[in-house]
């Protein structure tokens, strides 16, 4: 979805007029970013959404793209690489297994003492993370096909 478009569908349930009254900008700017840009002038009006994504692409660093997720009370969770056709379904739902596996092999060792400090916590967030980088990974090859259809069963005469 373009930036446009969100915010098209954002002024449906947000009044513009509370938005430029809040952020102090004109109503028609508000709208602007609601519009097709007409082209790529740069004409300083660009869509705070577009602006974000350059930082981003600019920066390449994805602590931005948490930094929004975190204000809409969520979190950054990187798209994996997508995988090939063929590939074998098992030994990726075993590494989700794994995954999971050692995400609880954290929080049990982090939580022995019956105290969980900063340091574990990270640890923890991290081992999560990485679980659902993993899971997306699956869902999104199990969406695009790459594990392809059961064979046929040969015809019975």
């Amino acid at each position: 979805m373009e930036s446009h478009e969100v915010m098209k569908e954002v002024l449906k349930k947000t009044s513009a007029k509370q938005i430029a009254a809040e952020m102090q900008l004109s109503l028609s700017l508000i709208y602007k970013w609601a519009e097709l840009p007409v082209d790529d002038s740069g004409s300083g009006t660009g869509s705070p959404l577009d602006r974000v994504g350059q930082l981003i692409r600019i920066t390449k660093d994805v602590r931005i793209a948490q930094w929004v997720c975190e204000r809409a009370d969520g979190f950054y969770i990187r798209n994996p690489h997508n995988l090939p056709p063929g590939q074998a379904l098992i030994p990726l739902t075993n590494d989700i297994v794994q995954e999971f596996a050692d995400m609880l092999a954290a929080i049990a060792i982090s939580s022995a003492d019956s105290v969980i400090t900063p340091d574990e916590a990270k640890k923890i967030r991290s081992r999560w993370e990485e679980l659902k980088t993993v899971t997306e990974g699956f869902v999104r090859a199990a969406e695009n096909g790459v594990f392809g259809s059961p064979p046929k069963e040969p015809e019975k005469k």
